[in-house]
């Protein structure tokens, strides 16, 4: 992993309350269902351009838009209470002022997934619940430069090392 790297990607997100760089890792590196709420029709957006890159990437991508049949060769369904199988990450392009209920939707879950609000895009109050339940949750960072600092891979394939020890898990 690049630490320098991904400590600087973390230093530019607005949320001081994001984990920690070896944290991310884990949660990037177990990641390989993605519910993306908010995923575009449009293949110019980020909305569409970022779930599409982890989908090449090795990623299993659910699109939830109601205002589409299908993205990404899947069928899209209208809302996270849609998506029926378990989900390791609840990926969230909506506006901040519209993203706490998706927030607290993906709490619910029994599955526990990461919440990840992309760059831009921030609800202190629903991810301070979220965490408070125990939750990962990330706000004002791309997924997608997180991806490529840990050298664009999807599933851990580092052996264990001192680098992943508790003491250090959540330091940036």
């Amino acid at each position: 992993m690049d630490r320098q790297r991904l400590s600087r990607l973390l230093e530019l997100s607005s949320d001081p309350e994001n984990p920690g760089a070896v944290e991310l890792k884990h949660a990037v590196r177990r990641t390989i269902v993605i519910a993306v709420v908010g995923i575009s029709r449009d293949p110019m957006k980020a909305a569409r351009r970022v779930p599409s890159y982890l989908a090449a990437k090795g990623a299993e991508i659910i699109p939830v838009n109601p205002n589409a049949d299908r993205i990404l060769g899947r069928p899209a369904h209208g809302s996270l209470e849609e998506v029926t199988e378990p989900v390791d990450m609840v990926l969230l392009f909506r506006p901040s002022e519209e993203v706490g209920p998706f927030v607290r939707a993906a709490a619910e879950r029994p599955e526990r997934p990461v919440i990840w609000l992309q760059e831009g895009i921030r609800d202190d109050e629903a991810a301070a619940a979220a965490r408070a339940r125990g939750l990962t949750v990330v706000q004002d960072l791309c997924l997608y430069k997180v991806h490529r600092a840990l050298g664009d891979t999807l599933r851990h394939t580092e052996p264990y090392d001192e680098e992943t020890t508790s003491s250090d898990y959540s330091s940036r």
